[in-house]
């Protein structure tokens, strides 16, 4: 625990001197002046298109001038792109850290349809567009991309005055909590969906004894039965996977190879499958017999051929990237699959990212962060799914953790939010949301539709389908 307070007092201290950094006074816009031209006047912010949105919202895309480095603010700049769902100033304000790229459509998380509420939704450094040029990777730290959420939320509270919080699910909810960990008052709550914690990157057993018990022994077993089948079939299907990457220009450098790349896909299928399966799925697994064509279909509907290609990889570099750097990568010890596998022990973060680029782990950054939500979190709120992987290292409450709740949504994968808990704890936890940003159940149903299928049908987490893995 004592190097963890270290390491605590001395990222504090870094905090502190990016305040330097922060940005100016906002310009002044007119009494009245339409939010077009607010946005406009603030701080470094650009607004780079405005699209048409259902009434009464106003949807914008912008970018706003961050620094490379926020201790060197001179030393060279970026843009970064975020959008807003306006809703009003007199409503409150969400903070959605997508962890990844942005989307550029209007839609509402599950806190601003809570709130009835404007939404900020922001992309994360170093991911295309919002990526400097050239690309100090030193620089894609939780510490530095903090700092960018922190400047933009200085840059439109003078706009947007009411209460704030801040939401994301998988890697934007873990970008949620390293926001508030540096900058605790920026917001008033932080709900963060799936988010995992690798506290000790080394130790990973958590992950093995989840693939255990989730779901019954019968799905377990033909789970790992297909595996092995799949590698089995090794030479046939990566001979398939050869052609089929020639017939639509793939290409495998970055992992290295087709047999590379198919040995990691088969590596990852249980995985995918809980995360963004149910167990009625179950049924759908391939028995050992299948067709190899039944069996490529399956690989293909539960992991993605394309996913570990150099076009799949790409744009998820910036995430493997952090994996190896700071935030931790899990290593499933699949023991049936030992004596087939060609590359054991290889598939982990840093086989996903260009061989020039060599992160040095950073073991206390993750540790930092744990400790600061168990002594000091306020105003917290974690929501799991029973069944998805990524829950089986959880963000955990300590004994300073004040005003804060997590739950586990039964039977949900890396889809859960508040209204797949049980009735009780969702009621909880909406009361708490909206408490947090001063809004009455009253007020947030009678202001707005409590469901627009415009803004409420997609969700970007479950879009970004193998983003985490």
């Amino acid at each position: 625990m004592t190097r963890f307070r270290r390491a605590l007092m001395s990222m504090t201290l870094l905090a502190g001197l990016a305040g330097a950094a922060g940005v100016g006074a906002p310009a002044a816009a007119a009494a009245g002046a339409d939010i077009r031209d607010q946005l406009e006047a603030a701080p470094g912010v650009t607004v780079l298109e405005e699209q048409p949105v259902a009434a009464p919202y106003r949807f914008f895309v912008l970018s706003i001038t961050q620094p490379v480095d926020h201790l060197r603010p001179g030393a060279g700049t970026f843009q970064q792109r975020f959008t807003i769902l306006h809703r009003g100033t007199d409503r409150p304000t969400v903070l959605h850290t997508t962890g990844y790229n942005v989307p550029t459509y209007a839609f509402r998380s599950e806190p601003t349809r809570l709130v009835d509420g404007n939404q900020l939704s922001v992309e994360q450094r170093f991911f295309t567009p919002s990526r400097p040029d050239p690309a100090d990777w030193s620089k894609l730290t939780i510490w530095q991309a903090a700092t960018d959420h922190h400047r933009i939320v200085a840059a439109l509270k003078p706009i947007y005055a009411k209460k704030w919080l801040s939401t994301g699910a998988s890697k934007g909810g873990m970008t949620s909590i390293y926001h508030r960990r540096f900058y605790p008052s920026d917001v008033d709550g932080t709900i963060a969906y799936v988010a995992p914690q690798d506290v000790v990157n080394s130790e990973d057993s958590a992950y093995d004894r989840f693939f255990t018990k989730v779901g019954t022994a019968q799905c377990r077993a033909a789970l790992d039965a297909i595996q092995v089948e799949a590698l089995r079939r090794r030479g046939e299907l990566v001979a398939r996977y050869e052609a089929w990457a020639a017939a639509n220009a793939r290409t495998f450098t970055t992992i290295g190879s087709a047999d590379r790349a198919f040995e990691f896909m088969v590596n990852g299928t249980t995985w995918a499958f809980w995360q963004y399966s149910l167990a009625s799925d179950c049924a759908g697994v391939p028995p050992t017999t299948a067709s190899s064509d039944d069996l490529w279909a399956w690989l293909d509907e539960i992991y993605g051929v394309d996913s570990n290609t150099d076009q799949g990889v790409g744009p998820y570099i910036p995430y493997y990237f952090q994996a190896s750097y700071q935030l931790g990568y899990p290593d499933v010890s699949l023991p049936h699959l030992a004596g087939l596998q060609h590359y054991r022990g290889q598939d982990r973060a840093q086989s996903y990212i260009p061989r020039d680029l060599v992160p040095h782990f950073q073991p206390l950054a993750m540790g930092d962060v744990d400790v600061w939500v168990k002594l000091f979190g306020r105003r917290l709120l974690f929501v799991y799914g029973q069944n998805d992987p990524w829950g089986a290292e959880p963000f955990r409450l300590g004994p300073g953790t004040r005003d804060s709740l997590s739950y586990t949504a039964p039977g949900a994968n890396h889809g859960a939010n508040i209204a797949k808990l049980t009735s009780a704890e969702a009621a909880t936890a909406t009361s708490a949301v909206q408490r947090w940003a001063d809004v009455t159940a009253a007020a947030s149903l009678t202001t707005a539709p409590s469901y627009i299928p415009s803004l409420d049908d997609r969700d970007p987490a479950l879009d970004r389908r193998f983003a985490l893995r």
